[in-house]
């Protein structure tokens, strides 16, 4: 027996806690008296526990998109194999456009089709956005206005259907994983990895922003994963996270191993530690993900917190969450919801709970770090320009207005920003461990008409750049000389000054 509704309680039972809803006594019963105690007029949250077809998820994502049209913007980025539509909803204080300085985020779910129960939370997420920020809910208005939040609650449609034909008694563990093409999405994608290892020791060679090899197109591509990655090339993401099942996992990219003959290898990103803490803010916000008595699938992930490099799992090319790295600014994470893949409709309610903290932490998370805008001396963004960190190599590129964002752990960082045809300007900026927002670090460069006039500018227009507000921060420190300066000084021999020139 499904328990079809579900009361938001700390809105509703403020005062009466003992009415919200207790799947194990009394749910229907309590469902009369919390509806009963409302006014006509006043709204409320209410989500249906059940399954929901590719039809009823269609009607729900536009009635949702209508109601909170304030706030909220529905599209579609392309179509299945069978013809069904990939229907986004995005939700942001001015929705259908990219404000200045406003991160982006995306989740994905049911990249598998039979993997249900992530397609099912972001379809319950779509309904408890809407209805809370009508409801005045602080923390998701403050969500909402501050990020713009894209949901893609079903990436194989087709999948779905023939998962859901078989039903949760009947469906196998494969049957449904695959597209109307057979083929798995998630080894669909551009094999940027491979050519990242075959690369990573030239010392020139871009790590990021790798393009797709020519060669791909000469394979088979599902107009699934095609949408998929125009998407992610139109818009400037920061992170994502992919929901799946099967396991209780949070697994981080990179996906494919650094060598082809070690199926189970830890390959770690040049950003591993941001990675880290992305999967570390999921598992921890979950209700049982990290915990040691957590009953797992088969493996023993309570040993690292809920959490693993992916390559360390298991090895597989094609990955969405390392072409997001490779190719884009996005950091995604795969996060895998449990054992079942297609749970009974009486733990869809439980799930919900078990994730709600956790989607929203990791939403939230998307702040962190730093962000900024790249402008030239008139003002104007600069469009392109690369934000390089020293000591991680991965650069991340400014979008269509000059701004970006640069996901970063607490610490002093060393930023530099360069554009062609532009002067370079570095920063050394501390974040420091209380930042419960991204610091703005901005930075201006200068024009120049030749090669040789190339030169390093230490921040000449900005001297007083914060990370934070003042009192809760360090303030970003001014270099005036480079880093070896110090060598020629504290040797006693005169520094050379023409240097500075050609740095």
């Amino acid at each position: 027996m499904a328990w079809p509704y579900f009361l938001d309680c700390d809105r509703f039972f403020a005062s009466n806690q003992e009415g919200c809803f207790d799947p194990l006594a009394g749910l229907r019963a309590r469902q009369e008296v919390a509806l009963s105690s409302l006014s006509p007029e006043e709204p409320s949250t209410i989500i249906q526990f059940t399954y929901t077809s590719n039809a009823q998820m269609y009607n729900l994502l536009r009635r949702t998109a209508a109601k909170c049209s304030h706030i909220s913007h529905i599209y579609s980025i392309g179509r299945s194999t069978e013809g069904r539509d990939l229907l986004v909803i995005e939700f942001s204080n001015n929705p259908g456009r990219h404000d200045l300085l406003e991160p982006e985020v995306k989740l994905v779910g049911n990249m598998h089709g039979n993997e249900v129960l992530g397609r099912q939370l972001l379809i319950y997420l779509v309904q408890y956005l809407c209805s809370e920020y009508i409801l005045g809910n602080q923390r998701i208005q403050t969500i909402v206005n501050t990020t713009r939040i894209h949901l893609l609650a079903s990436m194989n449609p087709d999948g779905y259907e023939l998962a859901a034909s078989e039903g949760h008694l009947l469906n196998g563990w494969t049957n449904g994983r695959t597209n109307a093409q057979n083929i798995d999405l998630n080894r669909n994608f551009p094999d940027l990895t491979s050519v990242y290892y075959r690369n990573r020791r030239s010392r020139h060679y871009r790590t990021d922003h790798i393009p797709i090899p020519d060669a791909y197109w000469f394979g088979k591509v599902a107009p699934e994963t095609y949408a998929v990655m125009k998407w992610i090339r139109s818009l400037p993401f920061v992170q994502s996270a992919s929901l799946h099942g099967g396991e209780l996992v949070v697994s981080y990219p990179f996906d494919f191993s650094r060598h082809p003959h070690e199926e189970r290898m830890f390959s770690p990103t040049p950003d591993e530690q941001i990675f880290k803490q992305l999967a570390r803010t999921y598992a921890d916000a979950h209700a049982t993900m990290s915990n040691n008595d957590t009953d797992r699938c088969g493996a023993s992930f309570y040993r690292t917190g809920g959490i693993i490099n992916g390559a360390l799992w298991y090895s597989f090319a094609g990955g969405m969450s390392d072409f997001n790295y490779l190719h884009t600014n996005c950091y995604e994470i795969t996060v895998e919801l449990g054992c079942d893949k297609f749970p009974s409709e009486v733990e869809l309610y439980p799930e919900w709970k078990r994730n709600k903290e956790a989607l929203l932490s990791f939403m939230e998370s998307v702040h962190r770090g730093v962000k900024g805008v790249v402008r030239d001396l008139d003002g104007n963004g600069i469009k392109g320009a690369t934000i390089s960190v020293r000591g991680i190599r991965k650069d991340v590129t400014t979008a269509e207005d000059g701004d970006y964002w640069r996901l970063l752990n607490p610490g002093t960082h060393i930023l530099t920003a360069t554009a062609k045809g532009f002067s370079k300007v570095t920063k050394r900026v501390h974040i420091p461990h209380n930042m419960n927002k991204a610091g703005r670090v901005d930075f201006v460069l200068e024009k120049v008409f030749a090669a040789s006039e190339i030169y390093t500018l230490f921040d000449p227009y900005n001297k007083f750049e914060r990370v934070t507000e003042p009192g809760f921060g360090e303030e970003i420190e001014r270099q005036e000389k480079p880093w070896w300066w110090n060598y020629f000084s504290q040797s006693g021999i005169t520094p050379p000054n023409w240097l500075l020139r050609h740095v």
